[in-house]
């Protein structure tokens, strides 16, 4: 893990995305250059992390190895999109529902999620079996869609229909006429697992509707109409499902990525925290154990940060071990007490970096990222470095 002789301080690097402007490598690499550019005799050993949203995949494929496998898929709205698998050699596939669903695939304008399905989804997991994978492994995070996951078994052969025996058109309003399925999902006997740090019932206050569906585009009566609709389409998958488990609705991880969690458990599958599963993969424990800073970080550092996201694992962890945890990102809005409690020692904002929001703060940190990242990284070596 690290090198046996070491001559400065070792340092571990474990970001997450930055979303919109850095997958969580580069973030990585800028705080990195930022850091050498001051110190170049400490050690710094690098981690990108993910908790199942987008750069799931290739956190994993560079920590894991294995085959890359494009995939022609979907947007939320059908139109042609670019996917992938990764296919290790045990046998496991892994893929990210956002690069079928995701909300960024989609402008402002066309974010409803009365209307986005998650078919592409299935495409990927279909693509997945066809390879060999006898487990396949689901990066829940980032989705533009509220179907329940709908769409995606429909393409894997269950079609929903409506009491006429007519085939539902797609989106999450369309469920409030579901009645049966016709087919069944075709996975071959693999396994799916959901990869999410969402502990969200599928239905309810909590649910994929009411906490999610507005960010996705939806009005109040959109959320009640959605909420109503899974709540049909849940009561048709325990029924048609001989491997959904009863109480669909109530269980946690079902409302992660607009119900993707509900209907992966619903075909028999079960949900794994995303970021245990990465941090896993990874060899993160064994890294911390030996470190004497880690610095980790996101685009947005809220109070949601700190509810199972990447920071809140990191932090923790390094809390346990008595490690100082700097957190970078984009904009910082998380109370310093709160932070403390979760084990973070120092939090900087990129947009107070570049001068704070009255001066173009937030601008320059969405245009510059790297730059402000490689700032603040040789901020850190003359602060912490012995």
């Amino acid at each position: 893990m690290w090198p046996a002789t070491l001559l400065g301080m070792r340092v571990v690097l474990c970001p997450d995305k930055f979303a919109g402007t850095l997958a969580a490598q580069e973030v990585a690499a800028a705080v990195a250059e930022g850091w050498r550019a001051v110190v170049a005799s400490d050690d710094l050993l690098i981690r990108p992390l993910a908790d199942g949203g987008p750069g799931f995949v290739a956190v994993l494929a560079d920590a894991l190895g294995g085959r890359r496998i494009p995939v022609p898929t979907v947007d939320p709205l059908g139109r042609p999109a670019s996917g992938e698998i990764l296919l290790t050699v045990d046998g496991t596939g892994y893929l990210e529902s956002a690069q079928a669903c995701g909300l960024h695939l989609l402008s402002a304008a066309e974010r409803d999620p009365k209307a986005t399905t998650s078919y592409g989804l299935g495409a990927l997991v279909t693509a997945a079996v066809e390879h060999g994978a006898r487990t396949v492994v689901v990066g829940l995070g980032g989705s533009g869609t509220n179907d329940g996951g709908a769409g995606m078994i429909t393409a894997l052969g269950a079609t929903p229909l409506d009491d006429a025996g007519l085939a539902l058109p797609y989106g999450g309003a369309a469920l409030a006429a579901v009645a049966t399925l016709d087919g069944a999902p075709r996975l071959r006997g693999a396994t799916l697992v959901a990869a999410t740090d969402v502990d969200n019932p599928l239905l309810g206050l909590h649910g994929a509707s009411s906490v999610y569906g507005p960010q996705k585009g939806a009005s109040r009566a959109d959320v009640l109409l959605l909420d109503a609709a899974l709540e049909r389409w849940a009561a048709v998958l325990e029924r048609e499902l001989p491997g959904c488990p009863p109480g669909l609705g109530a269980l946690p991880g079902g409302g992660a990525a607009g119900g993707l969690g509900a209907a992966i458990l619903a075909l028999g599958g079960r949900c794994e925290s995303g970021i245990d599963l990465v941090t896993r993969a990874i060899g993160l424990d064994a890294a911390l154990d030996a470190a004497d800073l880690v610095i980790t970080g996101e685009g947005s550092f809220d109070h949601q940060s700190l509810r199972g996201k990447v920071v809140a694992g990191v932090a923790g962890a390094a809390r346990d071990r008595g490690v100082p945890c700097v957190v970078l990102a984009g904009r910082v809005s998380t109370g310093r007490r709160e932070a403390a409690s979760a084990g973070v020692t120092e939090a900087y904002s990129l947009v107070e970096h570049f001068g704070g929001e009255e001066r173009g703060g937030i601008e320059a940190a969405m245009g510059r990222p790297a730059e402000g990242l490689r700032a603040l990284g040789a901020r850190l070596a003359r602060q912490w470095s012995r």
